[in-house]
């Protein structure tokens, strides 16, 4: 299974910092073209965002379709001499592989690479395809990506019955975690207006700050629901408050906080913003004269029902680890979002504890466990299992 090693050395190598391609597309496209993929490179575009360069390889015509979703670009390394190997070198280290995107994502992309193209070469006529959807702005703002390639996929007349996503899902051990749904996102800001004067002479100004407490108190002294069978709670954090006053004897004239909720499939983003809205006017009263804005947003709540796929993902976990998966939808938002308008998608990938961090690394038994893994989903789904 060393495979998947060499794939992700090669991939880490790449200097792929969101939105550059960095050479990882060209490179995973190369491997899988020479095993008889059909590969497409599409270069989205759209005012006020970078230029995105994406990959699509199918191998196969029919149904079912496997489709495997990730992404090559990764976030910038930072202080690159506080890095005790080289981010882009792709080192091996005492058992683990070194660089960006380790984990997050070039080492899931690997392995399922390499267990992909060892299934294609066994069964070179087998009944099904697989398909893999590449994108470069995951760790961006996500509009030249995912969402445009699936369209365009669908336009062109493909066709998806499952997905894979390649997220590091796992906690601590590649037993841990499957997702299999993500909360939404919606974010906020309160502005409660005031006037302006002398804190000396508080009856010639009205004070802002005290209205906001009281919008501040009403959105967290009341949890807004108690979970679902599948989400925790819904939660709400406030990320600013901010009055943009530097001086001590001035009632300021505004004061604002900005927060966001994760919510569950309760809700979505126009029932929980009224929700919000009545909870703020109550609060409110008449005393206090308050603006809310919510942010555009594409990250609704959404659960892939566990049934047979679920099933046939947390079986292979379970018998190359020895231990079943929970079922989870913790976390932030992911590319699933949009993946799981076309077909049924769970997440599943390496241990993320280094993602995103200095020294970012992946155990190469964890890189070659997790090949197994997914070799194993290709080979239950495509034998005419329980799906």
């Amino acid at each position: 299974m060393t495979d998947a090693l060499a794939i992700a050395r090669d991939l880490i190598r790449c200097p792929s910092i969101t939105p550059h391609e960095g050479g990882a597309l060209r490179c995973l496209e190369g491997l899988l073209s020479a095993s008889g993929f059909a590969c497409e490179r599409v270069t989205f575009s759209e005012e006020g965002t970078p230029d995105v360069e994406n990959l699509f390889a199918r191998y196969g015509a029919g149904a079912p379709c496997l489709l495997f979703a990730g992404h090559t670009d990764v976030v910038p390394a930072g202080d690159e001499a506080r890095w005790l190997r080289a981010p882009f070198a792709g080192d091996v280290k005492d058992g683990f592989l070194y660089g960006r995107g380790a984990v997050d994502m070039k080492g899931g992309v690997a392995a399922f690479a390499a267990a992909a193209l060892a299934y294609v070469k066994e069964h070179a006529a087998f009944e099904g395809s697989i398909a893999f959807l590449i994108t470069g702005d995951e760790e961006g703002p996500a509009v030249n990506g995912t969402i445009k390639l699936l369209k365009w996929a669908r336009d062109k007349g493909e066709r998806f019955d499952h997905c894979i996503l390649g997220e590091p899902t796992n906690p601590q051990t590649l037993s841990d975690m499957i997702k299999i749904g993500r909360r939404g996102s919606l974010t906020g800001t309160i502005v409660v207006h005031g006037k302006q004067g002398h804190v000396g002479y508080p009856a010639l100004a009205d004070n802002p700050i005290r209205g906001l407490t009281k919008l501040l108190a009403a959105l967290q002294d009341e949890p807004i629901d108690d979970g679902t069978e599948h989400f925790e709670p819904s939660n709400l954090e406030f990320s600013t408050v901010d009055v943009g006053n530097s001086s001590s004897n001035v009632i300021p004239a505004e004061a604002r906080a900005v927060f966001n909720v994760r919510f569950n499939d309760r809700w979505t983003h126009e029932t929980l913003g009224t929700e919000i809205r009545r909870r703020c006017e109550k609060a409110a009263g008449e005393s206090v004269r308050f603006t809310l804005t919510f942010a555009p947003s594409n990250s609704s709540a959404f659960l892939t029902t566990p049934g047979p796929f679920v099933d046939l993902v947390a079986r292979a976990v379970e018998a190359e680890t020895g231990t079943r998966p929970a079922l989870s939808t913790t976390g932030g938002t992911s590319d699933a979002r949009f993946i799981k308008d076309y077909c049924e998608v769970v997440e599943y990938g390496l241990v993320g504890e280094t993602m995103h961090q200095i020294d970012e690394r992946v155990a190469i038994a964890d890189l070659e466990g997790l090949t197994r893994i997914y070799r194993r989903i290709i080979d239950d789904y495509f034998s005419g299992g329980r799906i």
